[in-house]
């Protein structure tokens, strides 16, 4: 194990360690800040299941669903400029998703995992996941599978979808380019959505000087 641990956390450090020797994690950081001051600092185990490449502190890490939070400051951060209004109709923005009866869905009921669309019924190609216009295009399309606002369904695969296409309707940008020049680039946040391209040995590093965007 590797990094710093204020003593009065020795207690945390020890379960992490635990956790990594026992074989329940291949490998794992943690950072804990209390008031503002970095208490627990760690990083231990390996990258592959081979076990050849070891965890450092700046290795790469995907955060996946931790996005949905970041894409919803990149909303907040339109909705406080005026370009996007949470009670407005998404078909405000976005025309095409009045289809089905969707017509009058405001765009805070995407943020609240209310819309009724957390999957696409028609049966999709392989890799339409990545393929923004695919997915975007279907969703649009989509009746949802509850009436929206009535009840919660994580949406788990089709939140940055829904309120990407609506950001990047109502700014011009990409969710991703958003969070990179608005957020990451500012704060100086090690964040890449999606990753930059792969560097001279096979390994990518996120970095918040390259341009971002979802899709």
């Amino acid at each position: 194990m590797s990094g710093a641990c204020d003593p009065a956390f020795s207690a945390v450090a020890e379960a992490f360690a635990a956790n990594v020797a026992d074989g329940l994690e291949l490998g794992a950081s943690l950072s804990i800040s209390v008031d503002g001051r970095n208490v627990v600092d760690l990083w231990d185990g390996h990258l592959d299941a081979a076990r050849t490449v070891p965890w450092e502190r700046d290795s790469l890490v995907c955060v996946f669903s931790c996005t949905k939070g970041v894409v919803a400051i990149a909303t907040m951060w339109a909705v406080a400029r005026g370009l996007v209004d949470l009670d407005a109709p998404v078909a405000t923005y976005w025309p095409e998703f009045a289809a089905e009866g969707k017509e009058r869905l405001p765009v805070r009921w995407l943020l609240t995992h209310e819309a009724g669309l957390p999957a696409v019924a028609e049966r999709m190609p392989f890799g339409s996941l990545s393929d923004w216009e695919a997915m975007t295009t279907a969703l649009a399309a989509q009746r949802p599978w509850w009436e929206p606002g009535t009840a919660h369904g994580y949406h788990g695969v089709t939140f940055g979808h829904l309120i990407g296409e609506v950001l990047r309707r109502a700014t011009g940008r990409t969710v991703g380019e958003i969070i990179h020049t608005e957020l990451a680039a500012p704060l100086g946040v090690d964040l890449a959505m999606p990753l930059p391209a792969l560097g001279p040995r096979g390994s990518a590093r996120c970095s918040a000087s390259r341009p971002l965007s979802l899709g």
